[in-house]
Formats: C-alpha cells, sequence, structure tokens
C-alpha cells in the first residue's frame, strides 16, 4: 500500500486555491489521491513526498510537515 503524505499548506486559502493544488499534484503524480481540508489547510495524497511538495511549490504555495 502507498503511504498517504500530509502536509499543512497555510496559503491554501479558497476554492480557488484547492483547486491549483489538486491540479498541480495530480499532474505531478499521475493516479494520486489527493484529500484536501481547506478549513484546516491540510493536504493529503500518496505517492513520493518529494514530487509532492516540489510540486505544491511551484503552485505557488508552501506545504510544511503536518
Amino acid at each position: 500500500m502507498t503511504e498517504k503524505i500530509t502536509l499543512t499548506v497555510n496559503d491554501m486559502t479558497c476554492g480557488h486555491c484547492v483547486g491549483t493544488v489538486r491540479g498541480a499534484l495530480e499532474a505531478a503524480l499521475p493516479g494520486t489521491q489527493v484529500e484536501i481540508d481547506l478549513s484546516a489547510h491540510k493536504v493529503s495524497f500518496t505517492g513520493d513526498r518529494t514530487k509532492g511538495e516540489d510540486a505544491i511549490r511551484e503552485a505557488g504555495y508552501t506545504p510544511e510537515p503536518a
């Protein structure tokens, strides 16, 4: 089973941000399962942690350990 990674993304503040982060993760990690809790600023995904963090950064957001 693939490990689920959960990160805090405090600068993700609206539905548009959620879509941007989700799209970045899905593009970087094809087949990943993405779960986003906007109110808690949490992003969970499966796959390569480094690729996921890099994708979130490239989308303009700041991932931090949850």
